[in-house]
This record gives C-alpha cells, sequence and structure tokens, in this order.
C-alpha cells in the first residue's frame, strides 16, 4: 500500500510517497481502508521539526481519516468488514491508504457524508467538541465568542454550540463575515475594526484559537463566572488555572469514537456540516500542506486517497 510520509525534518518537499506492507489489526484493533485524510496546520508544524514535542522518523502525518474497515481484529464485534466509519488517530498517522486503529478510536460515519465529508471533521470538530467539555457547562443559554470562527475548529465550535442552545458571536474579517453567519452565528466581529472596549462584556466562554486573545483584551469581554477554553496559544499551560479572575482551560485533542459518533449523529441531523476549501489527489501532498502554510483556509484541505 502507499504512505505518505518524511523521513526528515522540513518543508512539505520532504514528504514523498512510499510503498509499505499493509499492517495488521491486532486483538482490540480495526484496519481502515483509508479513502479520504484531511490537511490540518497542525501537519506542516510539525513536519518542520520546530514543534515543542517531535513525533519519531519516518514521519506520517494526518489526524482525520474516513473510509472502509477491510479487517477486524480478535475481540471486535463492534465493527464489521465492510463498515464506512471515520475516526482521529491522533495527531499523526492518517497519510495512507492503509490505517491500523484502537476499535474505541472509530465511528460510524455519517449516512450522506461522501468520505472527503466525513474526513474533514474529526479532528477539528473534537477540538471543538472537548473544549466545551472541559468547561463542563450546559451551552444552553450562554454567550459563546469564537475567536477565528472561519477555521476549522471555528466553523465546527461555531455549529457545536448553536446545535447546544448557545448564543454564538464570531471573530472573522469582513471577507468571511457571511460565511460565518451561515454556520448560524448570531453576531460577527472583526476586531481589526472594532474596539474591543466598545463590545458589552456578556460573553460565559471564549473559545480562543489564535493565541492571542488575552493581549488584546478579548478576556474583559468574559463576565464574572466565565471561561476561556485555550485551543491555541498557552502551550505549556496546565489543564486548568485562574488567571486574571478567568478559568482557564487547556485543551489538546484526544481520539473518542463515543464523541466522533456524537458529531456523526449531528451532522445526520443536519445540525453540524463539513466545509472544504481544497481537495487534492493523494500524490499531491506537497501542494496540499503548502495551500495550508498559504493560511486564510476557510474550513477544511482534504486529500483524496483513493476513489
Amino acid at each position: 500500500m502507499r504512505i505518505a510520509r518524511a523521513h526528515e525534518f522540513g518543508g512539505p518537499e520532504k514528504v514523498v510517497i512510499d510503498e509499505i506492507a499493509a499492517p495488521e489489526p491486532e486483538a482490540g484493533q480495526i484496519r481502515i481502508a483509508v479513502k479520504a485524510a484531511a490537511v490540518n496546520p497542525v501537519d506542516w508544524k510539525l513536519l518542520s521539526g520546530k514543534a515543542p514535542v517531535l513525533p519519531p522518523l519516518p514521519l506520517v502525518l494526518g489526524g482525520d481519516v474516513a473510509g472502509i474497515v477491510d479487517a477486524v481484529g480478535d475481540g471486535v464485534d463492534t465493527w464489521s468488514v465492510g463498515d464506512r466509519v471515520f475516526a482521529h488517530p491522533g495527531l499523526t498517522g492518517g497519510y495512507t491508504e492503509g490505517i491500523v486503529l484502537d476499535a474505541s478510536f472509530v465511528a460510524p460515519m455519517p449516512k450522506a457524508a461522501s468520505f472527503s465529508d466525513a474526513a474533514a471533521v474529526p479532528l477539528v470538530a473534537l477540538t471543538a467538541l472537548q473544549g466545551f467539555l472541559a468547561d463542563g457547562r450546559d451551552l444552553s443559554g450562554l454567550h459563546v465568542l469564537v475567536h477565528n470562527a472561519a477555521g476549522g475548529v471555528g466553523n465546527a465550535a461555531v455549529q457545536i454550540a448553536k446545535a447546544k442552545g448557545a448564543k454564538v458571536t464570531g471573530t472573522a474579517s469582513a471577507a468571511n463575515a457571511d460565511f460565518v453567519r451561515s454556520l448560524g452565528a448570531d453576531n460577527v466581529v472583526d476586531f481589526r475594526e472594532t474596539d474591543v472596549g466598545s463590545c458589552p462584556s456578556d460573553v460565559d466562554i471564549l473559545m480562543d484559537l489564535v493565541g492571542n486573545s488575552q493581549e488584546t483584551g478579548m478576556w474583559s469581554l468574559i463576565k464574572s463566572g466565565g471561561s476561556v477554553i485555550r485551543i491555541a496559544g498557552g502551550a505549556k499551560a496546565p489543564p486548568e488555572e485562574t488567571v486574571d479572575g478567568v478559568r482557564a482551560y487547556k485543551v489538546r485533542v484526544r481520539p473518542n469514537g463515543d464523541q466522533l459518533a456524537e458529531l456523526s449523529a449531528m451532522m445526520d441531523a443536519g445540525k453540524l456540516k463539513s466545509s472544504i476549501e481544497q481537495s487534492f489527489a493523494f500524490d499531491q501532498v506537497e501542494q496540499a500542506l503548502r495551500a495550508s502554510m498559504g493560511g486564510h483556509v476557510r474550513g477544511k484541505i482534504v486529500l483524496v486517497v483513493a476513489q
């Protein structure tokens, strides 16, 4: 089978297509014939060799896969060969034609979704959902501010918060304002044009997907008893702390098939949709990574691994 991997750290040109034997699932595992994978900014950040914690070489990037179960290990009774599934395998491993995963990492694909649509969801939507779960409150009636609402995690966060009954404000440029409203945001603010101090201080939860919300004064919009969910920024921050009177949660996404099944059901109900900016063939990995590195991506970039 084909696998896209880097044998040394560096730029996107370091990723090459190799041929290897297909891995076999052990007890408690399944193998997925991958049809689509997604590209995320964390991919090229890990590839650069400058991340705080580096994975071992050779490095197989990719935190999202969608495909068909084609082998089942001993003791697995939740999945059968032929099942259409998707998963977040962790921050690496997805750029491949075949991946072996713990059965608990996997969820059924949304019934009407294509493989590309499904592959665009796991990492970003689990990140958003796990962020809200870290706060722990029922979102119904709360005011959620999503900083960078047009990006991958941001557009998932807007939709999940709305589906759970929150009032949602998203930050976005004027060019992306209508897109963010189409996701369900009640308000869209461009803080490059709008003074933070002129906004009401009524935010219950700030989801920071940029890492600069404290410096730009956005924390001042969080009302007493509110919280900030740090997805970007605060790399060395503990899972929970109080900063300037605000509860701050640092969230690092983890594979979770049960949570992904919840997101799949939301997609089936029309409450969560994927947003794909560009699609690339599997042998165009370098181009896909460069597109992600260019920034200003609205939604996700997808690799079509196999038809």
